[in-house]
């Protein structure tokens, strides 16, 4: 087999990404069937709350690729909801008599060929808002399915390194990439690199007609400039069409944020703005429809080439 980081084995699997693909699933995680991934809500005459029925359909769609999906725990309780605050900002921490549930970190790996014991983790949160009644579709079921689209396309691939997906919980309390982090961390697990799919391809409604094509990685340290400048470096020599940048964050935050604070210093956030931009952010009024899907596929091509790329060096 080449290796992955011979040009046509790149752009082959680059091309591969099928934005249909994922805005099929990204409708069925945030509109029909299930309207929102939360703990706290189970449909009427459904077994099941429907974060629990989100796991079920990516582990479904995962073992169908050949996958073998690990389940990690963690208890967490959904965030009250506080309208005097402004809407971005209403969730306000849950109370001593509010339910624990258990909310699941998903798990599947590809071993490295060349070396398995260096890992690059690509995550997303799947859960929708606890304190409100949103389908979260740009926060996050369109990282979500950024990640599985990722996972897809890679599935029988050879990689140097192992790469790692994970889809954790982040609108829920505490986060559960605090413990998948301090997990890997007790493990002693090498993990070289975090990209942290959240809000991919998200603008604001300028942007959108202007038809941008945005790509933001936030970084926290040093280390996670230089994964941020890849990223940047794979998407001019593919031709990828992004129009990219590189944002200093003032601290470790997100998921990524989670792995810095771990001690894992190269990780990044891919987002489409920064600040921000989505006006429906929190809200419920953040569906499907409003999702760039090719803004976010272009997002998935230069991850993917940047975690080959990087994984054969």
């Amino acid at each position: 087999m080449a290796d992955s980081e011979d040009p046509v084995v790149v752009r082959r699997l680059i091309g591969e990404v099928d934005a249909k693909r994922m805005s099929k699933h990204l409708f069925h995680l945030a509109k029909a069937p299930l309207p929102y991934r939360k703990l706290n809500l189970t449909l009427p005459g459904h077994g099941k709350n429907t974060l629990y029925e989100a796991d079920d359909y990516i582990a479904s769609r995962l073992d169908g690729h050949g996958y073998t999906v690990e389940r990690e725990g963690v208890p967490v309780q959904a965030f009250r909801r506080d309208t005097s605050k402004p809407k971005t900002t209403q969730y306000s921490p849950p109370g001593p008599e509010d339910p624990v549930y258990t909310a699941y970190n998903l798990y599947v790996e590809i071993k490295g060929r060349s070396h398995p014991e260096k890992i690059i983790l690509v995550c997303a949160h799947k859960d929708s808002q606890s304190w409100i009644d949103s389908p979260g579709a740009n926060d996050n079921a369109i990282g979500t399915v950024g990640a599985l689209e990722m996972a897809t396309v890679l599935a029988g691939h050879s990689p140097g390194c192992t790469i790692r997906f994970l889809w954790c919980n982040e609108e829920h309390t505490p986060w559960t990439s605090v413990a998948a982090a301090q997990n890997a961390r007790a493990r002693g697990d090498d993990i070289v690199a975090v990209f942290n799919l959240d809000g991919i391809g998200v603008k604001t409604d300028e942007q959108k007609v202007e038809g941008k094509m945005t790509n933001v990685m936030g970084y926290t340290k040093p280390e996670g400039r230089k994964l941020a400048e890849l990223v940047i470096e794979v998407g001019t020599r593919y031709a990828i069409g992004l129009e990219q940048r590189i944002a200093e964050r003032p601290g470790p935050g997100d998921d990524d944020g989670s792995f810095v604070l771990a001690g894992y210093p190269a990780a990044i956030i891919c987002i489409g703005s920064w600040p921000y931009g989505d006006s429906e952010y929190h809200s419920e009024g953040d569906i499907p429809e409003r999702c760039d899907v090719g803004n976010a596929a272009q997002t998935v091509q230069a991850v993917l080439a940047a975690a080959l790329v990087l994984g054969s060096n």
